[in-house]
């Protein structure tokens, strides 16, 4: 039975969503272990809402310590269609400032050998990932943020790199003469795999500093840090609640057909455990 349709991951300093109604958490169990909590459900501008904390509550997982399969399967399992995900990032350029929301529309992937396929063990499947953020979602992102009065950018490329440390001044200079835009540890992989799960995805990114390659960047105290990210988690909640209130009921975009034209493998060929394993991402189309 479907208990939510709405997903938010919560990112560095987002660990519960306040707002939340009649709110209780649920143990999610997945054919790719553990997901990072527990899921909390309960029910915001009369959505049904599942959160997840993507780094666990108590902020107790690295970025290449999170079980992505797991947490994406998670809200699959729950019923969830669409998921907006809140990261904490670092800017990359001077006019995406510390304070300031960004959604960005492109990622560019530096982590080394991260799981971010349910694909594999006999059943080969390759999605279209030229687009991987939904523009109904983000549609819905941009016009909350603008409603409630934050200071947003839509668009932009997060580039994912591994960490857990952040960059030499060197890679942060290379991802700008790249033409990147945002730096974080954790999006990419969530992006790949709710497509593949056909779930809508978007990112909601707190710019919290202007990572290393700013002249003012030694000058910046993990006090100041904190107190942006503590104020951005505030503005993230305001614009969450103002999205899920005008996000549509119905899908009508691309991302809910995603793996209709994605599995090349003869489904005579595919292993029954595979079948059993990945029922709830393919069954339709097996």
């Amino acid at each position: 039975m479907r208990q939510a349709e709405i997903g938010i991951i919560g990112g560095s300093g987002l660990y519960q969503m306040a707002d939340l109604d009649r709110r209780r958490e649920v143990r999610v169990t997945t054919p790719f272990g553990k997901p990072s909590d527990l899921f909390v459900l309960g029910q915001l501008e009369g959505r049904q809402v599942a959160f997840l904390a993507r780094h666990g509550r108590g902020h107790v997982l690295l970025p290449s310590e999170l079980n992505f399969r797991a947490n994406i399967y998670g809200m699959k399992k729950l019923g969830v269609e669409r998921i907006v995900a809140v990261s904490a990032v670092g800017s990359l350029r001077e006019d995406y400032r510390p304070l300031d929301m960004v959604l960005p529309d492109q990622f560019f992937d530096r982590t080394q050998g991260r799981d971010s396929t349910f694909f594999g063990r006999g059943l080969v499947a390759h999605i279209s990932f030229s687009d991987p953020v939904c523009p109904v979602l983000q549609d819905a992102l941009a016009n909350a943020c603008a409603v409630t009065g934050c200071n947003y950018h839509r668009g932009g490329t997060y580039v994912c790199m591994e960490g857990p440390a952040f960059s030499t001044k060197a890679e942060s200079q290379t991802y700008r003469a790249w033409g990147m835009d945002l730096i974080g540890m954790t999006n990419l992989q969530e992006a790949k795999l709710a497509r593949e799960a056909e779930m809508c995805y978007a990112t909601l990114a707190m710019v919290t500093d202007y990572d290393c390659w700013h002249p003012s960047h030694d000058a910046v105290t993990v006090e100041q840090v904190i107190e942006c990210l503590n104020k951005n988690v505030e503005n993230a909640q305001k614009i969450l609640r103002a999205a899920v209130r005008t996000i549509p009921a119905e899908r009508h975009c691309k991302c809910r057909s995603a793996l209709a034209h994605a599995i090349l493998t003869d489904p005579r060929k595919i292993p029954a455990a595979t079948k059993k394993r990945l029922r709830l991402i393919v069954g339709s189309y097996l």
